[in-house]
């Protein structure tokens, strides 16, 4: 978080939210058997594809 620069009480709201959306439903954790929080489907078909989270500090990649 620390390469990105807060404009404003609204803008750090959304940036806060959206790095919280990440952790919580995307990024892997170790303690959960490199599962997020909120588990989800295996994707095993399909082309990958790349979503820039914070404004391309993140990614996720998903099968379409």
């Amino acid at each position: 978080m620390d390469h990105i620069i807060v404009l404003g009480e609204m803008h750090l709201r959304r940036v806060l939210k959206s790095y919280a959306d990440y952790y919580n439903r995307v990024r892997t954790h170790r303690s959960l058997n490199n599962d997020a929080p909120v588990t989800r489907p295996i994707q095993r078909i399909g082309s990958i594809q790349s979503h820039a989270i914070l404004g391309g500090l993140h990614h996720h990649y998903t099968r379409a």
